[in-house]
């Protein structure tokens, strides 16, 4: 065991200071009660933490700061920020949430990816889904249904696949300025049919 200096200084200007000096292991040690703050402090050779108490705040400033707990409840009337200066991760073994009462924003300067074993989303009004280019697969099948389902392009549309079928329960309309149906062989038919 290392052998420790302590000492209490009493001042009627500076409050009172506690000091504990390990000179083997370089580390001193220190509590001040000034009238205003407490300020506990611990210096070593290459680091020091601290931590500082006031009427409205308490801080604390460290290398590592470390918590554990069966459970932790944070809860702030007013803003909350967290900031990272390098990788954050937020991790759960069980369920997760995320709410608000408000607006939502999650962003990302590069990529962005959210997967699931299955993903769901909706809005009750408006969702959209916007980029320079959309893609949307699946390796078994895509579906696309609405009361009115509206497929343009600006410039061009296109279709294709081993197999594709147009039905309609009602009236279709295929129209252009200029329209071309083509095939090695092509079929028309229908209890009444008109050309020209």
């Amino acid at each position: 065991m290392p052998t420790l200096a302590c000492r209490i200084e009493l001042n009627k200007q500076n409050g009172i200071t506690v000091t504990v000096e390990n000179k083997e292991g370089k580390i001193t040690q220190t509590m001040v009660l000034d009238g205003t703050s407490i300020t506990i402090k611990c210096a070593g050779e290459q680091d020091t933490s601290s931590i500082t108490q006031k009427c409205d705040s308490i801080t604390v400033k460290c290398r590592t700061f470390a918590v554990e707990a069966e459970t932790i409840t944070c809860k702030s009337t007013k803003d909350t920020l967290h900031t990272s200066g390098q990788k954050l991760t937020v991790k759960s073994d069980q369920a997760m949430q995320l709410q608000s009462g408000a607006g939502l924003t999650c962003q990302a300067a590069t990529e962005a990816k959210i997967k699931g074993q299955s993903l769901t989303g909706s809005a009750d009004n408006a969702a959209k889904i916007s980029g320079m280019t959309v893609s949307l697969s699946g390796t078994q099948k895509v579906e696309a249904s609405g009361a009115q389902l509206s497929l343009s392009g600006s410039t061009k549309a296109e279709m294709s696949g081993m197999v594709v079928e147009i039905a309609s329960q009602g009236k279709m309309d295929v129209s252009g300025q200029l329209t071309t149906v083509k095939g090695s062989v092509t079929n028309i038919q229908g209890s009444l049919v008109k050309l020209g």
